[in-house]
């Protein structure tokens, strides 16, 4: 088992995914068991990358569905294409078929609107990952729904019957926490939990997602991200917002990172008024001099 979460872990950072044992296990078993896989953790972490990763490593498709309030199983699962339908009674008035006859051709699957779970099921040729992102933005009715959904991977449409998944998807669901999850959900699943990297993870990230960046510039900016992290703010960045900002200064052509440019860029890393205002007020003058002499130090003893 070992050597197959290695191999898991290697397939992942081929796709530049930076990860650890515990990423690559929790993939590996919900793989292998079959089960969804429940990832948790602070907005920005890597969550939803990771079913990206999976289908872009396994040459397979990824459906997304998007969760928000009041999603329905109509949204989710299915609905009728009624405009082509009309089109199709208008087209047929004038045909000998009987009222059934018509009926029956409407409702299959040419006039069928399959939405993410029901194309994820009926995937033709290999398993889809299926990512059910920020699940806790949805309500507790549809989660229930997708209970049973994700129990048997079979769902039944009134007209055409039941439909059971040819190939059975990778699932993957997502969630911030803004909710709390019911326990039946979680039951069913694997779960993994993501906080916000280390800084050493955090600079391996920085240097394989953006290769362009000096390796003096993303350190200085991992370590000024890893500070920002601590200040208690309202929204905190997550790696997502570490990798914006790196890009943003290669962008610029940034070879260090001074109080003038941090001030000019602070908007790719916080996304909040007084999120930008306690940064100024935390980062004063006096600081980035300090950081500054440090940094014209280490130039010195390099």
């Amino acid at each position: 088992m070992r050597e197959e979460v290695r191999k898991i872990q290697e397939m992942l950072e081929r796709q530049a995914y930076i990860t650890d044992a515990a990423v690559a296990t929790s993939v590996y078993l919900a793989m292998r068991l079959g089960k969804p896989l429940l990832i948790e953790g602070p907005a920005g972490v890597g969550k939803t990358e990771i079913a990206k990763v999976l289908a872009r490593a396994l040459s397979t498709n990824l459906v997304r569905l998007q969760c928000y309030e009041g999603l329905d199983a109509a949204t989710s699962l299915y609905e009728w294409n009624y405009a082509k339908q009309l089109l199709h009674i208008k087209l047929q008035e004038a045909s000998a078929e009987s009222a059934d006859e018509k009926e029956a051709e409407i409702f299959s699957e040419p006039f069928l609107l399959k939405r993410p779970l029901l194309e994820a099921i009926t995937a033709p040729n290999r398993p889809p990952v299926l990512l059910i992102d920020e699940v806790d933005r949805s309500d507790e009715e549809f989660e229930a729904f997708l209970l049973e959904v994700l129990s048997e991977f079979q769902v039944t449409i009134p007209e055409l019957g039941p439909i059971r998944a040819t190939h059975r998807p990778y699932v993957v669901l997502t969630s911030n926490r803004s909710r709390e999850l019911s326990d039946a959900l979680r039951r069913r699943c694997l779960y993994l939990w993501i906080d916000y990297p280390s800084f050493d993870k955090e600079l391996e990230i920085i240097r394989a997602r953006v290769p362009a960046i000096s390796e003096a510039l993303s350190t200085e900016l991992t370590r000024i991200i890893q500070a920002v992290r601590k200040l208690g703010l309202v929204k905190v960045p997550g790696v997502a917002e570490t990798i914006d900002w790196a890009e943003a200064l290669v962008a610029l052509n940034a070879s260090e990172l001074d109080r003038e440019v941090i001030r000019e860029t602070a908007g790719c890393f916080l996304k909040d008024e007084s999120d930008l205002r306690r940064f100024e007020a935390e980062f004063d003058a006096e600081s980035f001099k300090d950081r500054d002499q440090d940094s014209e130090r280490m130039k010195a003893e390099g």
